[in-house]
């Protein structure tokens, strides 16, 4: 199992934010977390990462316990794609893709030919090799996401966390980054936790045969968890988002159709 998250707990302070979270993911499976805001979506990331510490529980990266793991270590086993990502410096795409292999070069080391060949790799992986010398703050944003999709992909890290990364996308640059996820994870073995403010992501994933399982988190609690047919309903999107809402679906693809605030 490349993640495990037994029964994690965390707070700010005196206030909860998430309450005995347990996961699992393996190779190849894309776990989609959702919830509304203020929900532990992004809490939870941060709690993989390392960045916070549990209060209760433990987390496994490949059978071995988090705490275990110096910060350069982390990073050779999970790759994140940050739900926004401030650019400061001019550098290229290729550039900003190296970045990637900071984990095994470390910061001030010059980048190895290997290096910029699992740079070039991973920018045709995504589509964007034509884009390695432009500069990064030239980018669409749908170009940006897919250049931060390469970077975590030259990291070479099996789990990938990605917090909401199709928020403000147009409708044909969120499918082509759903697209690319698909081939990722069915083809290259990659696990994906991403978390999503769209139910019809796990729809759509689970219906081009990725692995799928979806949790919906509701003020840090875990409500439901399991195959998106099963835990997608009616009753849930009521429950946790407070919305009326019918779930169609047509020639193998659920579609929802919201009606109503509650």
């Amino acid at each position: 199992m490349i993640l495990t998250v037994n029964n994690v707990s965390f707070s700010y302070g005196k206030v909860d934010a998430l309450h005995h979270v347990n996961l699992r993911i393996k190779q190849g499976q894309t776990l989609c977390v959702m919830g509304p805001n203020g929900s532990g979506k992004s809490t939870l990331i941060d709690t993989i990462l390392g960045i916070h510490t549990p209060k209760e529980g433990t987390i496994l990266l490949d059978g071995k316990d988090l705490s275990q793991f110096r910060r350069e270590e982390i990073a050779k086993h999970v790759a994140f794609i940050p739900q926004t990502h401030g650019i400061t410096f001019p550098y290229t795409v290729e550039e900003a893709v190296l970045m990637g292999r900071t984990a095994y070069t470390g910061m001030f080391r010059a980048p190895s030919q290997q290096d910029r060949q699992l740079c070039q790799e991973a920018l045709l992986r995504v589509g964007i090799l034509e884009l390695k010398d432009r500069p990064y703050r030239e980018l669409s944003g749908g170009e940006l996401r897919l250049v931060l999709l390469a970077r975590a992909l030259c990291q070479k890290a099996p789990l990938i966390l990605m917090d909401e990364p199709t928020a403000h996308l147009d409708y044909r640059n969120e499918m082509r980054f759903l697209e690319i996820l698909c081939q990722l994870c069915i083809r290259d073995g990659i696990a994906v936790l991403l978390a999503t403010h769209s139910p019809e992501h796990a729809f759509y994933l689970e219906s081009r045969g990725v692995d799928t399982e979806a949790l919906f988190l509701k003020k840090g609690v875990p409500i439901r968890m399991g195959r998106p047919e099963n835990v997608i309903t009616e009753d849930v999107l009521a429950d946790v988002y407070g919305v009326k809402a019918r779930i169609l679906s047509e020639d193998g693809q659920r579609a929802i159709m919201l009606q109503r605030s509650l």
